[in-house]
């Protein structure tokens, strides 16, 4: 790598969030999971406790954007987004280390899994880390966001219920009956990806334009999955990146924790922050509180697709879930557990 590619590298390894907790663990069951998502790329180190909880000992985010390119019609990663992408699994690995996870699960979504070239990074991974890069299906993906979810002790008295998770590559929408998944649908429609699509200068305002033009291909989109909402007052919940980034600047603007603010978003504070944000070009967005600079190009666009979900769906309001993918492939990896 040149100079220059090495400088991009770092930079493109500033963290959003890298947390150790502090856990003094006995048990042999840890787990690790790194998924290299769209947008981000984040680990989980996990055990499961006595009371059957998954309990997190370690997790980790950074903001490092390997789908430069996914709203083409041939899209490929990037060398850079290739060095940028094998860093932060380096990084991530290097963290986790000290907890000695006996199994450890790297995982890839839309952004590989679309590109021409996925198979060049996977084996690129593997020769540098030792680790094999599994590619999931858009059904795999789903499924397992699924599972991460069921794993919330916040959501364990929901019976009938919808989950719904924005990543930058594709959205996932799940159905759940008396807590039994009935449907599975993975759709590509990310926020990178629609920012490719519908936003000709990301560092404008959001215009209304490119507003109406989400919301259409979002409603084609999921006419065409036959994707079932359910009835009226059916809860909905969202779990990723782009809602976390929402509830997180609710936060700040009430000066409070994250884990301490209000897990329930409705559509109509997701419009107004909408509005709010539209009017502002990017070097503007990159100074609200709560907003990872990383991702204040997309995350109109996440606002804007969010939107249209509820909108299509007759949601009123969401509940959000720090559980996701990693989740659902910790609890994967735990049940395979030697005795």
């Amino acid at each position: 790598m040149n100079r220059s590619g090495a400088a991009r590298t770092q930079e493109g390894l500033k963290h959003r969030s890298l947390c150790v907790l502090c856990v003094s663990v006995v048990k042999s069951d840890i787990v690790a999971v790194i998924d290299l998502g769209s947008n981000s790329i984040k680990s989980l180190v996990a055990t499961r406790e006595a009371t059957g909880e998954i309990k997190a000992l370690q997790t980790g985010t950074l903001d490092v954007r390997i789908s430069a390119g996914i709203g083409r019609a041939q899209p490929r990663l990037t060398e850079e987004g290739m060095q940028g992408g094998l860093a932060a699994v380096r990084q991530l690995l290097e963290r986790m280390a000290p907890l000695a996870p006996q199994r450890i699960a790297l995982v890839a979504t839309s952004a590989v899994r679309d590109a021409a070239n996925g198979a060049e990074f996977c084996a690129r991974i593997h020769a540098a880390t030792g680790h094999e890069l599994r590619i999931l299906t858009g059904t795999e993906e789903a499924e397992l966001i699924g599972r991460g979810l069921l794993a919330d002790p916040a959501l364990a008295s929901l019976q009938d219920f919808a989950i719904f998770d924005l990543g930058g590559g594709s959205l996932e929408c799940l159905g759940f009956r008396a807590r039994r998944l009935e449907q599975a649908v993975s759709l590509p429609l990310g926020c990178v990806r629609l920012t490719e699509r519908c936003v000709s200068d990301s560092a404008a305002p959001f215009s209304d334009t490119s507003r109406r033009q989400v919301l259409e291909i979002c409603r084609e989109g999921l006419v065409k999955s036959g994707f079932r909402f359910g009835p009226a007052g059916t809860t909905a919940v969202f779990a990723g990146g782009s809602i976390t980034t929402t509830r997180a600047i609710f936060a700040e603007r009430l000066a409070r924790p994250l884990a301490e603010s209000s897990p329930l978003i409705t559509a109509a504070a997701l419009r107004g922050l909408l509005d709010d944000i539209a009017r502002l070009p990017l070097a503007e967005r990159r100074k609200i509180p709560g907003l990872p600079a990383a991702r204040a190009d997309v995350f109109p666009t996440a606002l804007a697709t969010m939107l249209a979900v509820a909108e299509i769906g007759g949601i009123t309001a969401f509940h959000h879930s720090f559980y996701n993918l990693r989740y659902g492939l910790a609890a994967e990896l735990l049940a395979s557990a030697p005795p």
